[in-house]
């Protein structure tokens, strides 16, 4: 198992990239050569580094950084999917992201990408029945990153959070594959029902900075959410909404708006 775990590692191209990228940082900024061998170059492969990484970030001193490596660890083992959509995740950032240069700059540095990561370990948790144990992480997924997924929201892969600051995600939301978002997006409720009472987002929606998606709706695949946006009811597939409340102001005007990132309304066909 050793040996094709090795092998596996050796023929990752995405971890073989984030450990050229490291020794190239090492070779122009030596003082990084501490965190870069403990962040990266000390590890086998991209799960042990995300592993580390975590629990690195989450340590407090109620909750030791061996302790959560234990958790992550395990939750890698377990799930494989994990760390499939990690990946997922970190080429959305660098794809989309203009301030992205290298595959190791997600892992290391940007508390969306980060963020994303702790929650899909909390989701896991609380999946496994470990409710405590995944509030926990939330609580330290806010005071570190400032960002608020409740463990139970369902996330898909490919996802990117640029900044990040100020992100609420409750407890019932749905979020497809490929989504973009910007900083003080709230994908909340309406009230105090006791079901489904967030948003569902569709695959490779948009949604700008300070948006707010709130209740039991749907915004359909495609869509892009202008910037300081209040959505109140369904969005259909390929739209733009903008305004407070938001209102259908035109086409999506691309095909694939969470990947191009164009938020001009002034482009829309």
């Amino acid at each position: 198992m050793a040996h094709s775990q090795t092998k596996l590692h050796s023929l990752d191209p995405v971890w073989q990239k984030i450990t050229d990228e490291a020794r190239s940082a090492i070779e122009a900024a030596p003082g990084m050569g501490s965190m870069l061998h403990a962040g990266i170059l000390q590890h086998d492969g991209f799960d042990d580094a995300l592993a580390y990484r975590m629990a690195m970030k989450l340590a407090s001193s109620e909750m030791s950084a061996q302790n959560l490596r234990e958790i992550a660890d395990d939750a890698y083992a377990q799930t494989p999917d994990l760390t499939l959509d990690a990946r997922a995740d970190l080429v959305a950032t660098m794809d989309r992201d203009p301030a992205c240069h290298r595959l190791m700059q997600p892992l290391m540095f940007f508390k969306g990408y980060q963020a994303i990561q702790a929650y899909r370990l909390s989701h896991w948790l609380w999946s496994d029945g470990q409710f405590d144990l995944a509030y926990f992480m939330q609580m330290r997924v806010s005071e570190v990153f400032g960002v608020d997924i409740h463990p139970a929201a369902k996330i898909g892969k490919g996802i990117m959070i640029d900044h990040a600051h100020s992100i609420v995600v409750g407890e019932t939301a749905v979020v497809g594959d490929n989504v973009s978002m910007l900083h003080s997006v709230t994908l909340g409720g309406t009230g105090k029902e006791e079901e489904k009472r967030h948003p569902t987002i569709g695959n490779g929606v948009l949604i700008g900075a300070g948006a707010k998606v709130l209740g039991n709706i749907t915004i359909g695949y495609c869509s892009r959410i202008a910037a300081g946006s209040v959505v109140l009811h369904d969005v259909p597939p390929m739209k733009t909404v903008a305004g407070v409340p938001a209102r259908i102001v035109g086409e999506a005007g691309c095909s694939q708006p969470s990947v191009s990132m164009d938020h001009m309304l002034s482009r829309i066909e």
